[in-house]
């Protein structure tokens, strides 16, 4: 089995195309064709539904598309390796986190990465906690910055960077504003609550903090970023229960802490693979990370 076959076979999954995974790689279509032909040979199983319109994975080609990502990722990080040995850092650095995380000023961080090592390009992806943690195990990401979702693993492990309470955001005229103080889930049970999708940090520290204390709870509003969420609790549509740094974006809403949450709090962390999978890339970014002063805060 040739690098480049795998290399292939990754650029028709991605792009679900023959004519385009070939424009990608530079290659003839016929040529890329009989590299995957050859694959399939030497798997003996088909790798591709083939149409006229698109080309969609065989559960053979699901299965092959994750170990394909990972041999390349360890395969590019080898060549990086030596790179650094040489005293040159070149490659690519592709990183994930979540919309405001805590404790992480991704703009900041990733200007200074830039600054330091200009060879190095930067590609970047913004998606929930639960959908990083998955591409940083398949390699398909060097490092993310986002909440633990699962414990660590042969193909995952979290740093831990920072971590803060849980508050409640409510317009000024709730009553909850009036009362002033803080609130347990109890407190809560019958709101109307604004929050993020199941697969964000928060949403997860959430959800666990209302389960433990066994307080069922209605989420009729699900958005996908930050300041929607604040725009609604703004109109009074519902409140919601957010990392304490989020009340300093919008200093019109009434912030309240919660109590009675048991351990539960929102903790940032870094995810990355294994050390020894892990890119001289990645660890130069937590380099920077580690030198950076404290309370730094989310984007």
């Amino acid at each position: 089995m040739e690098l480049r076959h795998l290399q292939h076979f990754v650029a028709v999954a991605e792009d679900q195309h023959f004519t385009r995974a070939a424009e990608r790689l530079m290659v003839s279509q016929s040529g890329l064709s009989a590299s995957i032909r050859a694959l399939e040979r030497e798997l003996r199983t088909p790798l591709f539904v083939r149409t006229t319109r698109r080309v969609t994975l065989t559960p053979a080609g699901r299965a092959l598309l994750t170990e394909a990502e990972r041999i390349l990722a360890q395969v590019r990080a080898a060549h990086e390796a030596v790179a650094a040995v040489q005293g040159v850092l070149r490659g690519m650095l592709a990183v994930g986190t979540e919309q405001c995380i805590a404790g992480i000023d991704a703009a900041r961080l990733l200007a200074a990465f830039r600054h330091r090592h200009p060879d190095v390009e930067i590609c970047l992806r913004q998606a929930g906690s639960g959908a990083l943690a998955e591409e940083v195990a398949a390699g398909r990401l060097d490092l993310a910055f986002g909440v633990r979702t699962q414990a660590d693993s042969d193909q995952l492990r979290s740093v831990s960077l920072t971590s803060e309470p849980m508050t409640v955001l409510c317009h000024p005229g709730h009553r909850l504003a009036a009362v002033g103080a803080p609130v347990t889930p109890q407190d809560l049970g019958g709101e109307v609550f604004v929050d993020f999708h199941p697969d964000w940090g928060p949403r997860r520290t959430t959800d666990a903090v209302f389960a433990a204390a066994g307080v069922r709870r209605r989420v009729a509003l699900e958005v996908n970023d930050v300041h929607t969420l604040l725009d609604l609790v703004g109109e009074n549509l519902g409140v919601a229960v957010v990392p304490r740094h989020f009340a300093h974006k919008r200093a019109s809403l009434t912030a309240l802490p919660v109590k009675d949450t048991g351990e539960a709090v929102y903790e940032t962390v870094a995810l990355l693979p294994p050390p020894q999978a892990t890119s001289p890339a990645a660890r130069a970014l937590m380099a920077l990370l580690d030198r950076a002063p404290e309370g730094g805060g989310g984007a």
